[in-house]
């Protein structure tokens, strides 16, 4: 409940993350929530909120896509190829077209090209948790609760499949 209180007011570029959360003695799996209105972050293990923070997410003309996505590479010292070589510490990749989660300037409104830019800490103790493969979610709803929401974890496409298997005789 205290990371749940502590990030409702989280001023930008800072996190709250209790030290204990890195240890998982049962290994539940990492999944990484972040709300678009919210500009935050929110880290569960298993189905229980550990860390949030404030994020800087796409600019209106860049918009950062919302969806489900596998963390597909890792890179603690990336540079962007797309933006003048500008350093992505800690970076996740979430498409092969330019977004990922990485360490960033964080003024606690939308202000990158598409990415999502965490404080360098928490980008960096996100990134000792995390492995390729670990889900992501990006979402334009208010995310509240301190434990996972696994509706957030099911597709438009997944949904409508699985309404109509309902109707099926």
């Amino acid at each position: 409940m205290a990371v749940e209180t502590a990030a409702a007011t989280l001023a930008p570029n800072r996190f709250v993350w209790p030290d204990a959360s890195l240890v998982d003695p049962v290994m539940r799996p990492v999944t990484v929530v972040v709300s678009i209105p919210l500009q935050r972050a929110f880290v569960y293990r298993g189905d229980t909120l550990v860390a949030a923070s404030s994020v800087s997410t796409g600019k209106d003309d860049k918009p950062t896509p919302v969806g489900i996505y596998p963390i597909l590479q890792k890179n603690e010292k990336h540079r962007s190829n797309l933006y003048n070589d500008a350093p992505m510490p800690f970076m996740q990749r979430l498409t092969w077209d330019g977004i990922a989660l990485h360490a960033g300037r964080n003024p606690g409104f939308p202000d990158s090209h598409g990415c999502i830019r965490l404080p360098t800490e928490f980008a960096k103790k996100l990134f000792a948790i995390t492995d390729v493969g670990t889900t992501v979610v990006i979402t334009d709803d208010f995310v509240e609760g301190s434990t996972l929401d696994r509706n957030m974890l099911v597709t438009e496409v997944m949904r409508a499949n699985a309404e109509q298997l309902a109707v099926l005789p």
